[in-house]
């Protein structure tokens, strides 16, 4: 199975794909959707939605880990994630892809074992599952950690 993960935001929103076969897991692609402060908001939601798109065209994954929304402090910031969360949760309805959403501590309890990780735990354990030479940016590894929570919990779900 192919499961695409997704780490939403305004400026930077890390996906990576994951596919599983056996017990096995390895990354297939990852990397982050960037844009410059500079361009307006709203050109950066449409070009979060336009390379989603892409990457799934392209790969063609039966589903999709995004990170859930959760309370920040800053409500500005928490409505930009949302806008950003939904150019990501519209493109997967466009291509036909199945969405499941995870909380921050969700995922992180399913990739370190412990719910209040930090960044650095769950990049170093992104890394060992998937065997990468070398780590990817916080927001990859996050969106690559959605998308292993999510082979987790289906690998749990076939066992019921």
């Amino acid at each position: 199975m192919l499961v695409l993960g997704v780490d939403p935001g305004s400026t930077a929103t890390g996906f990576g794909l994951v596919e599983k076969e056996g017990r096995r897991m390895s990354c297939i692609h990852a990397g982050n959707i960037s844009s410059s402060g500079n361009k307006p908001f709203y050109e950066r939601i449409y070009t979060i939605f336009q390379s989603m798109v892409a990457i799934m065209d392209e790969y063609h994954p039966q589903e999709m880990a995004i990170e859930d929304v959760f309370f920040a402090k800053n409500v500005k910031s928490s409505l930009k994630l949302g806008h950003a969360r939904g150019a990501a949760l519209i493109a997967a309805v466009q291509c036909g892809i199945e969405v499941f959403e995870y909380s921050p501590l969700e995922i992180k309890k399913s990739v370190v074992g412990y719910g209040r990780a930090g960044k650095d735990q769950v990049r170093a354990m992104v890394q060992a599952i998937l065997k990468l030479k070398t780590p990817f940016d916080s927001d990859t590894s996050d969106a690559l950690a959605a998308a292993i929570c999510h082979l987790n919990w289906v690998r749990y779900d076939e066992r019921n």
